[in-house]
């Protein structure tokens, strides 16, 4: 498989944080296919690391795998579900969308659809501008359930994930639509480049671990299981866009700023020189309301440089769109930062 196709297959499987087992589960048994030998940590990440030629100074390199997704809030008298959102967005984001209702107590997979409880024009008045809140959004259960009772013998209880349709597309051009870009590019382009070492047998000049974290999402992902030899701390993650904002689908984007403030200066110079010694497009750019992989790790006390790029991600937390021409300036870069010396 290739990076894209890693895209397709990551989105495929449903990952809202807290119910990320299933996609853990693959990354596991992908990597070890490649002939390593990964290992999940306590919270559910999964980390391998790639010995180098130095062994005493390593660096760290992370993509999320959790995704945005829901829970369910309660069970209404008419069967219909209510949600509880996990992770940053709006319910206008997720209205018209399908979903699963992922039943704990048997298993199931109920599917359904969210939608206003006042969607039909041909009865409420006020269809198109009633707030799209927790109170007034529902999923509609595509089951014969009229009743909350009915709606229970489906298994269904407070407290199980909902995942929603990716509807991952990639156009004749080379643009790529689909739910969960983020971060769900980011860990295919570190799929393949694991899988490139060992067909090629490419050889990092430090030791290097490859972190899948499944937290990111609520803030706390790859913030721990951090080597006392670690050095410097890369998050992949994805480029925002926007109004004055630099990135764009075409690019890489390194972040210099984003909530938690500054990145590394002198990793993000690295990060630059490398672009430009190697011919690849890239856009400067801070994000106003964000938080990565390593911000978290900052917060929790890790002594790292860090840095921060992605693809361009048009739409971020709604349904998604990139371009192949990102996403191989951010693997370009990837790979040659990590052939690269440490930072001075």
């Amino acid at each position: 498989m290739n990076t894209l196709e890693y895209i397709k297959k990551l989105t495929s499987i449903p990952s809202p944080t807290g119910y990320t087992e299933e996609i853990m589960e693959y990354i596991m048994n992908e990597i070890k296919g490649f002939g390593y030998s990964p290992f999940k940590t306590n919270k559910g990440g999964v980390i391998v690391t790639v010995r180098g030629k130095n062994d005493e100074k390593h660096r760290l390199v992370t993509a999320h795998l959790d995704t945005l997704g829901a829970m369910v809030r309660a069970i209404k008298s008419d069967g219909r579900v209510k949600m509880d959102l996990i992770g940053g967005f709006t319910y206008v984001s997720i209205e018209g969308e399908n979903c699963i209702v992922h039943v704990s107590k048997n298993g199931k997979k109920v599917e359904g659809t969210i939608l206003a409880h006042q969607t039909s024009v041909h009865v409420y008045r006020n269809a198109g501008t009633i707030e799209r809140n927790q109170e007034n959004m529902e999923i509609r259960l595509d089951e014969k359930v009229r009743t909350a009772e009915q709606t229970r013998a489906l298994g269904i209880e407070v407290g199980d994930f909902i995942s929603f349709d990716p509807r991952t597309i990639i156009t004749e051009n080379g643009f790529i639509k689909s739910r969960h870009l983020d971060d769900k590019i980011s860990a295919s382009i570190m799929l393949n480049l694991l899988k490139e070492y060992k067909e090629k047998g490419i050889e990092l000049p430090y030791t290097t671990h490859f972190y899948f974290s499944n937290n990111e999402e609520i803030g706390y992902g790859g913030n721990s299981n951090i080597s006392e030899k670690v050095v410097e701390y890369l998050a992949v993650d994805m480029g925002a866009m926007g109004d004055e904002q630099q990135t764009d689908e075409y690019t890489v984007s390194i972040c210099v700023k984003d909530a938690s403030g500054p990145y590394h200066y002198e990793f993000r110079q690295h990060l630059v020189n490398l672009a430009n010694q190697n011919d690849i497009d890239y856009k400067l750019d801070i994000y106003p309301y964000y938080g990565s992989d390593a911000s978290a790790a900052m917060r929790s006390g890790a002594d790292v440089k860090h840095a921060l790029i992605g693809a361009g991600v048009e739409s971020s937390h709604s349904y998604e769109r990139s371009h192949i021409d990102s996403i191989n300036a951010t693997e370009k870069l990837v790979y040659k930062y990590l052939l690269s010396n440490l930072v001075k």
